[in-house]
């Protein structure tokens, strides 16, 4: 597994488990950072991407609702909308990641942490807003 794809995953891990613990994201990130869980501390992309979901939280759920057609936020799975947030701000707001490696992450974190549908509506919600992207940055 790439540092990339670790650090992907860490950041979902994080904003899965503070929705869950329904704390603030940015404070957790914070407390991880100044005293681990674990004996690796938090890759510097893990603290970029939740970084950068966090500074465009609103955005980024205005986007995924815009075109997720007739599927909320609040009916998708949490490990679909932690997902969804990360690959969308790598697709939206930064221009080191290709879209394809961005969607292809994303698409495989929820082939092996969601449900069997997830993989291809993130896929396909993913696709359509690389397709649009130009509108919304």
């Amino acid at each position: 597994m790439g540092a990339r794809t670790k650090a992907r995953k860490r950041a979902l891990e994080l904003l899965f488990e503070a929705e869950l613990r329904e704390v603030n994201v940015a404070d957790l990130l914070a407390e991880r950072l100044a005293a681990p869980t674990t004996q690796h501390p938090l890759p510097d992309y893990t603290a970029e991407l939740v970084r950068g979901v966090v500074g465009r939280w609103t955005a980024i759920n205005e986007v995924l609702s815009t075109y997720s057609q007739g599927w909320p936020l609040e009916r998708m799975p949490a490990v679909d909308r932690a997902v969804l947030r990360i690959a969308a701000w790598e697709i939206v707001w930064n221009d080191e990641v290709p879209d394809g490696v961005a969607i292809a992450e994303a698409v495989e974190l929820t082939q092996r942490l969601s449900t069997d549908d997830s993989p291809k509506f993130v896929n396909g919600l993913l696709a359509r807003v690389s397709e649009v992207k130009l509108t919304l940055a």
